[in-house]
């Protein structure tokens, strides 16, 4: 569970984190770095993919600064995997909102800008 999130900074299961991250079922991946910072690429997110989660979470920033391009999208959708992009604030709420109703979601976070 996200237990908070503030700029730059997020506490998952009593560890903090500063650095982007994304949250599988059984681990967190600190220091996800993206190969366009600002925008999300196929490459950046093959691994929680091919996870093939229920549901896929992109936190795009405090104020939503990263974007996810329409092929990212189409590829996401293409392996029956639910979209869903918000700023990193609500998105965290929207996280932890699946985990408790137990679907298995993969969640990807800019955590800055």
């Amino acid at each position: 569970m996200i237990e908070s999130y503030s700029f730059g900074r997020m506490i998952v299961d009593g560890k903090e984190y500063t650095t982007d991250l994304i949250i599988f079922p059984n681990r967190v991946k600190d220091g996800w770095w993206r190969k366009e910072g600002h925008r999300l690429s196929v490459e950046d997110i093959e691994e929680a993919v091919g996870k093939q989660p229920a549901v896929l979470v992109v936190g795009t920033g405090y104020w939503g600064s990263m974007s996810v391009p329409s092929e990212t999208k189409r590829y996401i959708g293409e392996r029956g995997i639910k979209l869903v992009i918000q700023p990193t604030k609500e998105a965290c709420k929207t996280y932890n909102r699946l985990v408790q109703s137990e679907r298995e979601v993969v969640a990807a976070f800019h955590l800055p800008c």
